[in-house]
């Protein structure tokens, strides 16, 4: 037999009637490891290190560590997600790995997870009552995770992107028409927070977004605010973050019913700072707790229900003022990338498609416009 190639590798049988397939490869730490594989006959352990040897040309480095999908998914949120990642992201990747994917397919070694596995796992989901969009999540946070094992040269694909998973059906809130609007506005007048409504129907902001804006990113003389932040609950503790996406930073320009309606509660702040007197803590919030502090969402909630009681059935969610304002624009022919602009979308495709649907009077009135265009 003519010698082998240095790193060709050897098969060889065991006392026991077991085929080996034995190489050296590179570490992912810079040294060299040796590394087996098992077969039943010859010609299997041949092709198992054949293939092997295929990844490791392909630059595939073997761990040190003998990652299971568990340890290397929780080694990649503490190192890779939660330092470069919003706060709130983390916690929902981490609850992902430790209620979903940990107890499903956790204790697969890294490198032999199959597609077959991924698919079983959010069939598992699906069969256990998980809605769609949960689902979809699950996959998302393991392909996330799989894919950064790619990057750190430990697999050569990623077999959680071979599983197809279908889209999430988007539940798109119930908008306010015109009137409806007015009348809401009319009752959150006797709000402490009338202005904060004002605010997130004329504007759409986030709820965090609202509740997040300081005084300093608000110029009542040249009518405009910065969205700079968002107020999250993190921990337990209520903190200001960046926000999500870079489209979602933005200046907005302020109408003048908004104007009037933030120099009043500025006003009105000044009232409730003095009757505070030294308990008053000046985190510079606009929509502040009476004692100046960051308010709790609980709070806005509870107004929240009081208003929306004058509305019709179903009654909308809090989120539905910033889709009515989307809507509302996009009905009276605003160009839908400037909606984008002012929401702060981070694409026009959810501008589009998750909030700007029609009422059966608008496609009517669109119709009767073609029939008379056609006429």
């Amino acid at each position: 037999m003519s010698r082998r190639a240095n790193g060709e590798g050897s098969v060889y049988e065991t006392k026991q009637g077991r085929w080996v397939g034995a190489t050296y490869a590179d570490t992912n730490t810079g040294g060299r490891k040796r590394v087996v594989v098992y077969g039943r006959t010859r010609a299997e352990a041949r092709k198992k290190l054949g293939d092997l040897q295929k990844e490791f040309d392909a630059g595939v480095r073997v761990s040190v560590e003998n990652w299971t999908v568990q340890a290397y998914l929780e080694h990649w949120l503490d190192t890779v997600v939660k330092p470069n990642r919003a706060p709130k992201t983390y916690q929902g990747y981490e609850l992902v790995v430790r209620l979903h994917l940990g107890p499903l397919i956790g204790n697969k070694k890294l490198r032999a997870l199959t597609v077959r596995d991924v698919r079983l796992m959010c069939q598992h989901l699906a069969a256990k009552g998980m809605q769609r969009r949960g689902v979809q999540f699950a996959h998302a946070v393991l392909r996330a995770g799989l894919q950064n094992a790619m990057r750190d040269e430990l697999l050569t694909r990623n077999v959680a992107k071979l599983v197809q998973i279908p889209a999430p059906e988007y539940v798109v809130g119930h908008g306010l028409n015109p009137d409806e609007a007015k009348k809401l506005l009319e009752a959150a007048k006797s709000e402490r927070l009338h202005a904060l409504y004002v605010v997130a129907l004329y504007l759409g902001l986030r709820r965090g977004e609202l509740l997040g804006l300081q005084w300093q990113h608000v110029d009542l003389e040249a009518e405009s605010l910065q969205v700079v932040q968002s107020l999250q609950r993190v921990g337990g503790q209520l903190q200001l973050k960046a926000p999500k996406t870079r489209k979602s930073r933005r200046t907005v320009p302020l109408p003048s019913p908004v104007v009037e309606a933030l120099k009043a509660h500025k006003l009105a702040q000044g009232k409730e700072r003095l009757a505070a007197g030294p308990d008053w803590h000046d985190s510079d919030m606009v929509f502040a707790s009476k004692v100046g502090t960051p308010m709790e969402p609980d709070n806005l909630r509870r107004s929240w229900y009081r208003v929306r009681t004058v509305l019709p059935e179903p009654l909308p969610r809090f989120h539905d003022l910033r889709h009515t304002c989307v809507t509302l624009l996009l009905t009276e022919g605003v160009a839908p990338h400037i909606v984008q602009e002012i929401v702060g979308h981070s694409a026009i495709d959810v501008t589009m498609t998750i909030y700007a649907h029609t009422s059966l009077d608008e496609k009517r009135k669109a119709l009767q416009l073609l029939g008379e265009r056609l006429a």
